[in-house]
């Protein structure tokens, strides 16, 4: 009912004992529909008892001062960009699907870098992406209006979204009640630089187990287990978190057993290890399984020294294996099934896949021995044979065992003890 209605009934008479008047208000006093994007990721709880407008993050559950003139957005604002349950380019994905539907497709330049710079490091693509032309034609095809930034620019974008990512990790850690585990070992690469790496395991306030790499940072010598029990102690301190250890996970290197005796004394100082630091030291039983491998494999290299060089030459040219396959033609009941593969060195499981993957074809090496004379002196003999499937069976167990040791997302003690 507008204002002429009202005026009119008046001057007709109307009785004050008549049903109430339902007058509209000014439009100017109508609340507006909020239309920032932050809404998105903020649930309106309405007025407290101060009377003062309040909203809940959808990620982590706090409440916020939010709406009216006088608190606005801006704190809800700046709060998306440390908040630990909601990812940063969630927040640019959906604010770029509620523009596509209404229609206008408004580019934040701060959002899209953040999103190219974690799509450069996820995909662990180059700087210099940036550069290439066609590339570049192609976003300015997708969007005219987007300036893409340069490599230094992209580098320095990475810098700032590690260190945002950073805080927000440093303040998860200080904030859960639980404790945390580590795990921490050290590289040396091929220009003879010492890198160290410590990973921080621990499960979240939703029970999740997470695991992230707290530092992997360039390690100058000595490689003493005193030098390293210093560095990871300081690491933890620049964390905030050397009082919720539980224990430390390392492989079987001397140097590591000073190490964890330093570093347990040093942080038991304060008393904050559990037990007294008893449990504080795990050795690697993925180590322990390499270590007892690797010793026993000395004593019988010469047969797979064999199969090795065997598929070496195999592989070393297409006509080489295409030859080996027609040898399958001739052998009843044998198909080329499962691709020769080679062992590295630095992993022996892989030497047990490279022997699985040659024992089936003894036929096959011994037909194409007959074929070409070459491959004559690779080829192991019959007691070779006998001694790399009795290798194989051994290893089997070790295989298996450390398959499911490798696993990252649930407990596996329970399924290897035994």
């Amino acid at each position: 009912m507008n204002s002429e209605t009202v005026s009119n009934l008046v001057t007709t008479g109307v009785s004050s004992e008549a049903a109430p008047v339902e007058v509209d208000e000014p439009s100017s006093k109508r609340l507006r529909p909020a239309t920032s994007d932050v809404w998105n990721f903020f649930k309106k709880l309405g007025p407290d008892k101060d009377g003062v407008e309040h909203a809940e993050c959808k990620g982590c559950k706090k409440v916020f001062k939010a709406g009216g003139k006088r608190y606005g957005t801006f704190t809800i604002k700046r709060h998306l960009d440390s908040c630990t349950q909601i990812k940063h380019e969630d927040i640019g994905q959906t604010i770029a699907e509620l523009q596509l539907k209404m229609g206008s497709l408004k580019i934040d330049s701060g959002v899209a870098r953040d999103m190219f710079a974690g799509y450069v490091v996820a995909g662990d693509k180059p700087f210099n992406m940036v550069d290439d032309r066609r590339f570049r034609n192609w976003v300015k095809y997708i969007s005219p209006t987007l300036k893409l930034p340069s490599r230094n620019t992209v580098k320095a974008d990475i810098v700032k979204v590690h260190k945002r990512e950073a805080v927000k990790l440093k303040k998860n850690l200080v904030s859960i009640p639980n404790r945390i585990c580590l795990t921490s070992d050290l590289w040396t690469s091929s220009t003879n630089e010492g890198f160290i790496c410590l990973t921080a395991h621990f499960v979240d306030e939703n029970w999740k187990l997470q695991s992230k790499i707290l530092n992997f940072c360039h390690m100058p010598p000595p490689h003493t287990g005193f030098e390293l029990s210093s560095k990871i102690f300081t690491l933890l301190t620049e964390w905030k978190v050397d009082k919720k250890i539980f224990f430390i996970t390392l492989d079987n290197a001397s140097s590591n057993d000073t190490c964890v005796e330093h570093l347990k004394s040093t942080l038991d100082v304060h008393g904050s290890l559990l037990c007294g630091g008893e449990f504080f030291h795990v050795r690697c039983s993925a180590h322990i399984l390499n270590l007892i491998v690797q010793d026993r494999m000395k004593i019988c290299g010469d047969a797979v020294y064999k199969i090795r060089e065997s598929i070496k030459f195999l592989r070393k040219s297409e006509i080489r294996m295409v030859k080996f396959k027609e040898c399958f033609e001739d052998i009843e009941g044998l198909e080329y099934t499962t691709a020769l593969c080679l062992d590295v060195p630095t992993r022996w499981n892989s030497l047990y896949a490279m022997l699985a993957s040659a024992i089936p074809y003894k036929k096959a090496f011994e037909m194409y021995k007959v074929k070409e004379a070459g491959f004559r002196e690779y080829c192991p003999s019959s007691d070779e044979w006998r001694r790399t499937e009795k290798i194989c069976d051994f290893l089997l167990p070790f295989y298996e065992t450390t398959k499911l040791m490798s696993e990252t997302s649930y407990p596996t003690s329970n399924l290897y003890f035994l």
